[in-house]
């Protein structure tokens, strides 16, 4: 694509949207970038747009504007059917979003995964092996790097291994993916996308610039995953904790196998039931990378789950005391409880996202001594779980930390797992977790401090 003089519209000021105006500003789009927040909120982004001679138009949008654009480029963030977007494309403005406009700049070959949950992990995990295997390799998409921002340090010989999100996906046609990974599909961001087949639909898109020569590694045990094997001209890999699948990788005698040979043996040093399944979907996809076994046992065994993703952070008068602030949907909460036997007090709530919480009712009956109420969500909640578990309305992550504090016995697990997203308290989960982390360690001095 020609860019010189071209006038590129960039909606949405956040990481991604950053990296559009720095990408076609460099290579001499004129530049105007657009975001409903006002300059108050977005001082650091201003200034980083201004050496770059981008023009911004910030406290809301104007029709007018996307009208007078060659190309727009929404940030994921924003809907894909946005009233002045549709406009915009009525009209013959070409709308693209990121992963478009990388499609023939990204150098090298494309591992995406996606997924309801476990995105993160498996792509750092799949980053990690290929990493000990001493091959060039970047992580980037949803879980941090934009891949714009990925484009210059590329090469033909770096494996790119992606995060991507369903608001990603939508936004993209021809993007080429040569191992497309797809964890899991449960209700998630139905505020967004509707309902779950149109969500599913938007996940599934994964596939669509596949080829005979371009590979799928798909969850048997999950149902949506297996009626995606039907979408993709690639071939497919399965990945199950609960039986034989081939080709791919599966749990046997207290091993994970790769088509019938042995990687490594259980347990791995990231707990749950969820991220065996997430090492076993990136041994799938490692290997048909080119992998080879022993890279693989080595970074299974040496890999440490990332930050905010049930990460243990303090022991505090015998209390552990768990961050898993990425988990930011029902399905994943369930998955974070599930690792844990009982003795749980369970900090849930946060801003919507329009989905049931009547699932967690189970989980937690068996093995919650209490669920600590926090966020705009709390009476809703309370609403569908209420006769399963103990209830306390806390209001905030301080209030329901300090109860969970001196309520909590030795032996017992205090677990941030909001099964929500975090707008209502905290800018996204990433503030919400370190927070957590924060209130640990004033929690754990004070108690050293009577020591």
């Amino acid at each position: 694509m020609r860019w010189q003089g071209k006038r590129v519209l960039v909606v949405g000021l956040g990481a991604s949207g950053k990296a559009a105006a720095h990408f076609a500003a460099a290579r001499g789009a004129h530049v105007t970038a657009t975001d409903r927040r006002p300059l108050s909120e977005l001082s650091e982004a201003a200034e980083e747009m201004g050496k770059l001679n981008v023009r911004l138009e910030l406290g809301g949008h104007s029709q007018k504007l996307f009208l007078e654009q060659d190309l727009i480029v929404p940030s994921p963030g924003v809907p894909w059917n946005l009233p002045e977007l549709e406009a915009a494309r009525r009209t013959g403005v070409v709308v693209a979003g990121e992963l478009e406009i990388a499609s023939s700049a990204l150098k090298g070959t494309v591992i995406g995964v996606t997924g309801t949950n476990g995105k993160t992990t498996t792509t750092s995990l799949i980053g990690h092996i290929i990493e000990t295997a001493g091959l060039p390799v970047a992580t980037g998409g949803n879980l941090g790097t934009p891949v714009l921002e990925m484009v210059d340090a590329s090469s033909d010989e770096h494996w790119n291994v992606l995060e991507l999100s369903s608001f990603q996906l939508e936004a993209t046609a021809t993007f080429p993916v040569h191992i497309a990974v797809v964890l899991n599909v449960t209700p998630d961001h139905l505020d967004r996308h509707g309902t779950l087949e149109a969500y599913a639909k938007a996940k599934g898109k994964i596939f669509q610039a596949q080829t005979a020569r371009d590979h799928a590694v798909l969850h048997f045990d999950d149902p949506v995953c297996r009626t995606f094997a039907l979408q993709t001209a690639g071939t497919v890999n399965w990945f199950s904790r609960n039986g034989r699948n081939e080709p791919g990788a599966w749990v046997e005698n207290g091993w994970v196998l790769l088509n019938g040979h042995p990687v490594t043996a259980l347990p791995l040093l990231i707990p749950g039931h969820h991220n065996l399944e997430n090492a076993l979907a990136a041994v799938t996809a490692s290997s048909l990378a080119g992998i080879g076994l022993e890279a693989m046992a080595k970074g299974l065994q040496t890999f440490r789950t990332a930050e905010h993703r049930l990460e243990c952070v303090a022991e505090i008068s015998g209390v552990a005391y768990y961050n898993d602030s990425k988990a930011t949907n029902v399905d994943a909460a369930i998955k974070a409880v599930e690792t844990f036997d009982r003795g749980l007090w369970v900090i849930l709530g946060g801003s919507e996202k329009g989905f049931s919480y009547t699932a967690l009712r189970r989980p937690l009956r068996d093995r919650a001594r209490g669920v600590l109420l926090i966020g705009e969500s709390a009476s809703r909640i309370e609403l569908e779980l209420n006769g399963a578990v103990p209830l306390i309305h806390a209001g905030t992550l301080l209030e329901a930390m300090q109860y969970a504090h001196r309520h909590a016995e030795s032996g017992d697990t205090v677990l941030l797992s909001p099964a929500c997203a975090s707008f209502d308290q905290f800018k996204n989960y990433g503030e919400r977790g370190r927070r957590f982390k924060e209130i640990v360690r004033e929690l754990r001095e004070k108690a050293e401090a009577r020591l």
